[in-house]
């Protein structure tokens, strides 16, 4: 099978297109045949090396994939069944779904049914369940409540609002690039900001006691401002880190949270994506009544090219990759 390989932390000239057995499930596992896979940032910081002890190389990187049951030794899952798999290990300490093939653990498939195309089906299975695991685990939204999105035309940024708007709420979605500002209107979102670092004033001008939640997609950088655009016994949930900033240096909990606003977080998986969640919102993006956000597709061969736009951070929705396709 074709796969993508990285042997050690680096450029992206270390990502590799070569031939590899195609492989063999271990008890409990089920080879699945991927007809795509989006990116994520996670995969950009476990190939520069971000990721830490949590990876073994060399690699084939993805920590998510769409495609058809291929082998599943222990019968629960028939040949032929759409799936989805994402997180629990995958390309980092087994090899991920950057290939045509892939196996991984039983508990961590999701079956479905959909007649829309795989480029789609490929953008949503980790934007979906962040999106939905931030704003139900982190946040308890609920219609009628507002929402500020730190990160907003990132792909799980895009995939909260339109969650949010489908609950009724009331969605603030913030970006840098003015030239994005139309695609987070064409999502719904009822205001857009324009970030240069700062907020928290815009949000209460339009919400004066300030929002009742908040997803951080950006990262430590703008979290205090972010804490500073929500009101009190409202709660922000950190769950992104676009900055590629991870920790607060000299944290002191007094000075840094405003008083009387919570802050949690969100780092889910496979388990936190119900299948009812995940079919219904197929449904409502085949009818229509639901978007998915995607910026371009591309074939495995153009791996590099793919993860250039990511790390460059011009892309407006998510970056799908179709591994037959090369």
């Amino acid at each position: 099978m074709s796969a993508i390989m990285i042997d050690e932390p680096g450029p992206v000239t270390n990502l590799h297109l070569r031939q590899l057995p195609v492989p063999t499930p271990n008890p409990g596992d089920v080879r699945i045949k991927i007809e795509a896979f989006g990116l994520n940032r996670s995969e950009l910081h476990t190939r520069l090396g971000l990721a830490g002890d949590s990876v073994s190389y060399p690699r084939v990187l993805g920590i998510e994939a769409v495609g058809v049951v291929d082998l599943d030794p222990s019968g629960t899952f028939a040949p032929g069944q759409q799936v989805m798999t994402m997180m629990g290990g995958m390309g980092r300490t087994f090899d991920g779904g950057y290939a045509q093939y892939t196996c991984v653990p039983a508990s961590q498939v999701i079956p479905f049914s959909s007649d829309l195309p795989w480029d789609v089906l490929g953008a949503i299975p980790e934007m979906l369940q962040t999106a939905y695991g931030s704003l139900s685990i982190g946040l308890d939204l609920t219609g009628g409540q507002s929402l500020l999105v730190r990160g907003g035309t990132s792909s799980v940024g895009m995939a909260a609002a339109v969650l949010a708007k489908r609950l009724g709420a009331t969605v603030l979605s913030t970006t840098r690039d003015p030239s994005k500002v139309q695609a987070l209107k064409d999502l719904g979102v009822d205001h857009v900001l324009l970030d240069d670092g700062k907020v928290a004033n815009q949000v209460r001008r339009i919400l004066p006691d300030g929002v009742d939640g908040a997803i951080e997609l950006v990262g430590t950088p703008t979290l205090p401002d972010t804490l500073a655009s929500v009101r009190v016994h409202g709660t922000v949930c950190f769950t992104g880190m676009l900055s590629n900033q991870w920790t607060v240096e000299s944290f002191y909990p007094i000075d840094y949270l405003p008083q009387g606003v919570r802050l949690t977080a969100y780092s889910g998986s496979s388990e936190n994506l119900p299948p009812e969640v995940l079919q219904s919102f197929l449904d409502d993006a085949a009818s229509g009544r639901a978007t998915v956000p995607i910026d371009r597709v591309f074939g495995l061969d153009q791996i590099r090219e793919a993860h250039t736009l990511m790390e460059s951070g011009e892309a407006r929705g998510k970056l799908v990759v179709l591994p037959w396709n090369h």
